[in-house]
This record gives structure tokens, sequence and C-alpha cells, in this order.
């Protein structure tokens, strides 16, 4: 891909493809503020970049017929959503539909180099099999802190060798196409806005529970990153004073005391103190325990692992209810790896939400977990991407 459009209304036009689908002209004048003859120029300049093609007659509105446009159905782009445990790869047309995706158990500790030896490979397979002779733009996700403009993690907790690592750069230049990088939960939310649960919803908290916590945040339809890229990093906010120590550095934090890692040493304590035979029998079985299986003790009516999923719910509500307090959304949705968990945590975190914010700011608040799953990484990476190309130069 090598056109990019050349005005904020050839920019407008691509998104309103890429989101709506094929399109009559008509029907695009009426979401564009534009004559029709402007439109049809700009329109017509769209064929001509090759960005869009001609896609048959619409149906008749009363008159002669207008003519369908689509995005150029070769285009492709590639989604990549690193997480601490595992790496999604996904490949999707232009109006980011899946058309396949790999996943791989993956520790993001071993640091740059080999996990984006993983990526490359995954990327190979999918082009191999047919999907992309090559990709058009590229949209990546890290777990954790992203300096937005250089696509430069920063600081992340739980990525011992990846601060200052120029992720853009290095990945641009292996798949030889544009590349963005993000937060990942700022992806997620991304995903469920796009193809989700929050399509539409244009203030909206997006709060991923897996290794570490974070909260995607959205206002008026776009991701709100703060000015350095860090916004939504609720995983660090204290949420127990002079509690454990956490690998920020600081004691207390959220993330120390309910996430994946958290949940599943609380389980292990839980085994060793005799307080759950369930448990007890899932660690002699796969000697460790993980959400996964404080899930299944759950589902198995495991009173103790009950317990820690309401516990940690209770902790995640308390934070959530500060952020409704301040910032009003239309919608909670709660996603990641600990979701697994289901509506035991759900129904904790609601309890917390409604009973401390202010019946103003939680009367009409859905509070849902998220519909995509795995695919909402990789789908707001793409949408990442196209936003990014789907711009002006």
């Amino acid at each position: 891909m090598t056109a990019r459009p050349a005005n904020a209304h050839q920019a407008r036009l691509l998104k309103l493809l890429r989101d709506g689908g094929p399109n009559s002209r008509a029907q695009l004048g009426d979401q564009i503020d534009l004559s029709r003859s402007k439109l049809a120029v700009e329109v017509d300049r769209l064929l001509e970049t090759g960005l869009v093609v001609a896609d048959g007659l619409a149906a008749s509105r009363g008159g002669r017929r207008s003519h369908n446009v689509r995005l150029a159905p070769g285009l492709r782009f590639l989604g990549v959503d690193i997480g601490a445990t595992s790496v999604d790869v996904a490949v999707t047309n232009a109006e980011l539909e899946v058309l396949g995706h790999l996943n791989q158990p993956m520790d993001v500790r071993e640091g740059p180099v080999a996990v984006f030896e993983q990526v490359l490979s995954m990327a190979a397979k999918l082009r191999a099999s047919g999907l992309a002779e090559g990709f058009d733009g590229a949209g990546i996700g890290v777990p954790g802190p992203v300096r937005f403009p250089e696509g430069v993690p920063v600081a992340p907790p739980i990525m011992p060798g990846w601060d200052g690592f120029p992720v853009r750069e290095a990945l641009s230049q292996e798949l030889g196409c544009p590349v963005m990088v993000d937060n990942d939960v700022n992806l997620m939310a991304m995903g469920e806005m796009h193809a989700g649960v929050a399509r539409s919803v244009g203030d909206f908290l997006c709060v991923k529970i897996g290794t570490g916590i974070g909260c995607g945040i959205v206002v008026g339809g776009d991701v709100h990153r703060g000015v350095t890229g860090s916004a939504g990093d609720i995983g660090h906010i204290q949420a127990v004073p002079d509690g454990r120590p956490c690998a920020c550095g600081n004691r207390g934090c959220l993330e120390a005391h309910f996430s994946g890692a958290a949940l599943a040493r609380d389980a292990v304590e839980a085994v060793e103190q005799g307080r759950s035979e369930e448990l007890a029998a899932r660690l002699d079985a796969n000697g460790t325990l993980t959400a996964v299986d404080v899930a299944a003790a759950a589902a198995a009516g495991d009173a103790t692992a009950l317990d820690l999923i309401r516990e940690g719910g209770t902790r995640t509500g308390q934070v959530i209810a500060g952020l409704v307090s301040f910032f009003n959304p239309g919608l909670v949705v709660i996603g990641g790896g600990v979701t697994g968990l289901g509506h035991t945590l759900l129904a904790a975190i609601r309890t917390q939400v409604y009973r401390q914010s202010l019946p103003l700011a939680t009367g009409n608040l859905p509070i849902v977990l998220g519909e995509l799953g795995q695919n909402a990484g990789v789908i707001g990476a793409a949408r990442l991407i196209s936003d990014h190309l789907f711009s002006p130069a």
C-alpha cells in the first residue's frame, strides 16, 4: 500500500468503508458533509489510487442507481497482540475481518529479539498459507507502557529487557511495511469498539485483567493515551495501603493483589494452608496453579476459589468505582485472560461499583464481559494501523 488519502474528506470516506463495508456513493453522501459533485470528485480520486474499487450497482433509491464502492479487496493488515505469556498474530482484510489467526505460548520476559523471531515466524506461516502476499501495514500491542509517537516501550514492569527497544522501527524493517505500536489494552478497547460489545458507545472504559491489569479509555470514539502514552495504567493504583510489593517498585498496587499472577500465588498459599482440597488436587496433578485452575475449582463449587475471585473482584471494583465517578463512562468492558473467572468476578466488580459510585454515574451503566476474546487485540491492532494509513500523509 503506497497511496494515502490526500485530504480529510478522503480519509473519512476510507474509514466509513472500513467500518460499514461496501456502500453506494449516495449512502456515503448521507454520512459526509460534501456536495454531490465534490463527493464524486473525491471518490473518483480514491478509485484512481487503487485504495477503493467499484463494486457494482447499488439498490435504487428512486432515481438513477448509484454505484457501490468498497475498499480494495487485496489490502492486508497484520495484527499482533503480545501478552505476558502468549502471542496472537492475525491477518485481516481492509474491513478488519480476521482471515487467519495463530496463537502460541510465549514468555515476554525472554526479551524483544526472541519474541519478535516468534512473531515473524507466525506472520510467515500466515503469508505462506495464501492469506496474504505481503502486508500493507501492521499493528502491534505490548503489555506495558508505550511512548506512542515513537512506538517504544518505556520501563514496562513485566517486560525486562524491553525498555527503549525500537519496536516500531525494527518490525517495520523486518516486515517491509508501516508499523504502529500501542499498549495491549488500548488495542483491546479498539477491537471491542470496532466489532464487539462497544460498537455503539463513544465513551467507555475497557479493563483488561490478565498477568497485569490495565484500562483502555475511549473518549468520543478515540483512545485517550495521555500526554506521554501512560493513561489507563490502573494496575498500579494503590488498592491496599502498605500492601504487597509490586513489580513496579511500589507497594499495595491493585496488580499485586489481583491479577493472573497474584491469583495463582494466592491459590498456592490456600493449598499450603489446607484450605482447598480441589486446588490441592490440581496442584498435585499439574505441579503449578493458574487462574484457569482457580476458575475450574470455582465452577466445581470450591468455596476457597470462589472467595479468592470475589475478593479480587471487590478490589478491582473499588478502583473502577473511582474511575466511574471521575470519567462517567457509558459502558465498562471487562476483558483479558482472567475473565475465565466469569460471572463470579463480574458480579463482585458490579456490586462494588454500584455501591461506591454515585447513582447519576451508575444508573444506566452496563458493566459487561468483552465479546471478542483473543480476537479483540488483533482486530484492535489492525484498526490502529488502518487509522494511521487511512489518514492524510
